[in-house]
């Protein structure tokens, strides 16, 4: 649970929090200018997962105001992303049509981050959104990507000769390993949790693949081979592929279920699934296509069991019963 001052209730006394982030006015605007474009920008992205209609009407005033004096958006270089929903209402409102006049795409329920780009045609995106930066950078696509105002992103929509000069590249660069507390363990380990009511009973045993750090599956795990491809990830270069996965949790993006579900299609994925925590970004994808998924174990998976270790897992009457076989 997050709370934000002056943006949400106010958060409720306890003796500690998690974590506590302090970030200003001028923290934003720095970080605009360590992301504003310093290149040609082949195409403007608005929307992460999808515009709201307010995004979608700055948009379009912005537009019209170019559109006044003549001008038109060249080879639809900008893309505006939009719920379903949220595309009705700007088509019943005339947004749609002016963006549309103005030389806009407007895509309707997909996001930027899963949209397959041309890079014969596009290698540096330009977007209102510092999440979409993020993922853009990070995930699917793994392109250049800048930040700017809605306003800024329009005018580079307009006009593709607003920044010249050769596109930025992406670079890898070392990160630092990301905190574990895991240790080795040994002696016997048997434990109990829960099943999913979409699964009735089964059984499996093969190796553990085990991480106290949660997976974020989209950009992090390769959905070809099933390795992740995290830097500093104590699991980074290691595949998931037919392996007991425990971990606590998934992160990231929702799109995350599609990614493991890929996997799962390919038989790149694992064999069971054990989630400390229950999981909505990993749930469905099991509950979908059948994969073994347990969680809420009476003893913590993540720490007491062992990457390499012989495991078996089982589910009887919704209870799991997990138990060590063989230490690795």
């Amino acid at each position: 649970m997050l709370w934000a001052d002056g943006h949400t209730a106010d958060a409720p006394d306890v003796d500690e929090y998690q974590g506590e982030l302090t970030f200003t006015k001028e923290d934003l605007a720095e970080r605009y200018r360590e992301l504003a474009p310093s290149g040609q920008v082949d195409l403007v992205v608005i929307g992460c997962p999808q515009a709201s209609v307010g995004e979608a009407r700055a948009v379009a005033a912005a537009a019209r105001a170019r559109m006044e004096l003549g001008e038109i958006i060249p080879d639809q270089r900008l893309w505006v992303f939009m719920s379903a929903h949220n595309h009705d209402l700007i088509s019943a409102d005339g947004t749609l049509d002016l963006l549309e006049e103005a030389g806009a795409l407007v895509l309707r329920d997909t996001c930027p981050e899963v949209t397959p780009y041309n890079r014969a045609r596009y290698n540096h995106l330009l977007t209102n959104s510092l999440k979409a930066e993020h993922y853009l950078t990070s995930g699917l696509n793994r392109m250049p990507t800048s930040v700017a105002s809605i306003q800024e992103c329009v005018a580079h929509a307009f006009d593709p000769t607003l920044v010249e000069g050769d596109r930025p590249e992406l670079h890898k660069t070392g990160a630092n390993p990301i905190p574990s507390s895991k240790e080795h363990v040994e002696g016997e380990f048997e434990t109990t949790g829960l099943g999913i009511p979409s699964q009735s009973n089964w059984k499996v045993s093969g190796k553990a693949l085990v991480t106290d750090v949660p997976i974020t599956y989209l950009g992090y795990v390769n959905r070809d081979t099933g390795v992740i491809e995290e830097p500093g990830h104590p699991l980074d270069g290691e595949s998931i592929g037919d392996t007991v996965l425990i971990y606590p949790k998934g992160s990231g993006s929702t799109v995350a279920p599609f990614v493991l579900m890929g996997l799962m299609y390919t038989e790149m994925g694992p064999k069971v699934i054990v989630n400390r925590d229950v999981c909505p970004l990993t749930l469905p994808a099991a509950s979908l296509l059948g994969v073994p998924y347990a969680h809420g174990f009476a003893d913590d998976p993540t720490m007491e069991v062992n990457s390499g270790d012989e495991v078996e897992i089982s589910l009887e009457g919704g209870v799991t019963t997990l138990k060590v076989l063989n230490r690795a």
